[in-house]
């Protein structure tokens, strides 16, 4: 039998967690016609105000446990704020008119785009915090460890913390006693600066790029708007390690995480992980834990060789399962007949043996391309076997993207970002789908077209009455490819599970080819002695995701049925 549960993960909550991303600058954009390249002024901005309790309910009403609000920490922009005392960042070091949301240049701030009264911002995000929590939701936010802002200052740290850098020993190009890296004698130059009659040319001497680049002039696809972060590895030398004394970076950044936890974030989505050192995070998060026990940290990360050490070691409740089943089932809705559903085997076999129920699925989130843009599937409906499959296949947590849910297609170039079918985050600019479930503040999804909103109940029913069920919450799990390798619809284009505990059972069966399928399933011998089922038996089973019922007089026939195109079925018997 083979089970992919880790049955000793102790952060389990009592439902399993859905993540609702929502880029706070998008969201509650209610202009629609916005220029190319537009300013703030024209093209608005969505705000903190405008995720209401309303609109929170509604959020909620998908079956959402936490909400992901990204880009609220200050960051680069080429919006002027001087007449608030904020300092302006050069446009050849900003990308968009909006900035990148992880060009951080005040870790203990929030944005200002996102304030009605930017003199009051933060007050503003406290509340939406406290109306997050008031619906029985968890708040996460952004950290991001390893670059900032080439501006960076903070005017808001608190009065005891040093900023970073200010103490820095400039004439080194490296000192785990430094917060950056230095490349001396040289001066920082912008791969965009003649594009602007700005003349500013930089720091002096100029610091390494955010990517890894210990350039003075880091290429146009470089990170060139942040500078790396110093945690005690000289990068120049082999990547030799100082952490003995702890460096004062160290201290630094978990002050800021500290920061934000007593504000009432319940939750840290931790940028590029990797990139950091391992040591930092067990030396960080274990200090945390023991202050903020229910704080939960999801790590970005790209390499499945690090994946246990970053959550056996690192102290990571959730990591990304981008390279690996990302990347098959996005194979597999693009090209059924180039995929193999016996890939997904391997992933959670070899990639995350032990450990399946600690990563992140997903499909959307705001550096993947939307599922229903021309880049993707073309199609929001072509990915709802996959999606069946991500939010059941383990017990760990599924994420959304906001607009996913009503099939955003993020046609166009709106400016920085090109048309590549994401949405950007770089520019001020709208998300047409979901403006048309917002319905001007409404929430109420009055302008969806049928289909809109049967794929939006589709989600709600997924996440509410799948997920939700003991069986995807916490059972036991089976697959099903062995012994039906020979029977009719397997062909590599159908995959199929049990989710079980003593008093559940749950049969799913997801269907990746374009068209319609019969599929016939047969339960082994061990699977029908553990249930005390017999071949000669009847049993009737139940679809949690229409309420469809199907019966099979006799489970030595197998279990018959027929699938229209890219479908899923969640039985409960």
């Amino acid at each position: 039998m083979l089970d992919i549960e880790n049955t000793t993960n102790e952060m389990l909550a009592d439902n399993k967690l859905i993540i609702y991303q929502l880029l706070v600058r998008l969201f509650g954009n209610k202009i629609e016609n916005c220029l190319y390249n537009g300013s703030l002024l024209e093209n608005g901005c969505g705000k903190f105000a405008d995720i209401t309790e309303l609109a929170l309910i509604k959020i909620k009403e998908l079956g959402i446990s936490h909400v992901w609000y990204t880009g609220v920490l200050d960051h680069a922009t080429s919006s002027d704020y001087s007449s608030f005392d904020l300092s302006s960042d050069d446009q050849s070091n900003v990308k968009g008119r909006a900035g990148s949301p992880y060009a951080i240049r005040d870790y203990y701030n929030v944005s200002p785009d996102l304030a009605t009264d930017v003199t009051n911002r933060m007050v503003e995000f406290e509340e939406l915090i406290k109306r997050t929590h008031n619906q029985g939701l968890n708040v996460i936010i952004d950290f991001v460890p390893n670059h900032v802002a080439r501006n960076y200052s903070s005017k808001s740290k608190p009065a005891q913390c040093s900023d970073l850098g200010e103490q820095d020993d400039k004439s080194k190009s490296f000192s785990p006693e430094n917060d950056f890296y230095y490349i001396l004698d040289t001066v920082y130059r912008s791969p965009i600066s003649s594009c602007y009659k700005s003349a500013y040319a930089g720091e002096s001497p100029a610091k390494a790029s955010g990517n890894d680049v210990f350039s003075a002039t880091p290429g146009l696809n470089d990170w060139y708007d942040t500078v790396k972060l110093n945690y005690g590895v000289d990068y120049l030398n082999n990547k030799t390690p100082y952490f003995d004394p702890i460096p004062p970076l160290w201290k630094k950044m978990i002050n800021i995480l500290v920061y934000w936890a007593k504000k009432g974030v319940d939750g840290f989505r931790c940028d590029m992980v990797e990139m950091v050192p391992l040591a930092f995070w067990s030396w960080s998060i274990r200090q945390l834990k023991y202050q903020f026990p229910n704080l939960i940290f999801i790590g970005e990360i790209y390499n499945p060789a690090l994946y246990s050490d970053y959550i056996k070691v690192g102290g990571f409740n959730f990591l990304y399962d981008k390279v690996g089943l990302y990347n098959e089932l996005r194979n597999l809705i693009e090209s059924p007949d180039m995929g193999d559903v016996r890939k997904i085997t391997s992933i959670w076999k070899y990639h995350t043996p032990g450990i399946s129920n600690h990563m992140l699925r997903f499909l959307e989130n705001h550096d993947e391309q939307r599922i229903a843009s021309t880049f993707f599937a073309g199609n929001p409906w072509f990915a709802k076997a996959a999606m069946v499959l991500l939010s059941t296949l383990s017990s760990g947590p599924i994420m959304m993207y906001f607009g996913q849910e009503v099939g955003e297609t993020a046609i166009g170039a709106v400016g920085f970002s090109g048309d590549d079918g994401r949405t950007s985050i770089y520019d001020y600019t709208n998300v047409p789908h979901h403006q048309r479930w917002m319905n001007y503040g409404k929430f109420d999804g009055g302008r969806l077209s049928n289909s809109e909103k049967s794929l939006r109940l589709f989600y709600k029913n997924l996440f509410v009455k799948a997920c939700q069920n003991p069986a995807v919450k916490e059972g036991q799990f089976f697959e099903l490819l062995n012994g039906n390798s020979w029977s009719e619809g397997f062909n590599g284009k159908t995959y199929a599970f049990l989710r079980y505990t003593a008093e559940e059972r749950v049969l799913i069966i997801a269907n990746f080819e374009h068209g319609e399928k019969n599929v016939r399933v047969f339960f082994p011998d061990e699977i029908l002695e553990l249930f005390g089922l017999r071949k000669e038996n009847e049993l009737l089973l139940k679809d949690l995701l229409s309420d469809k019922l199907i019966y099979t007089s006799k489970m030595g026939d197998g279990i018959y049925l027929n699938f229209v195109s890219t479908d899923a079925l969640i039985l409960k018997f």
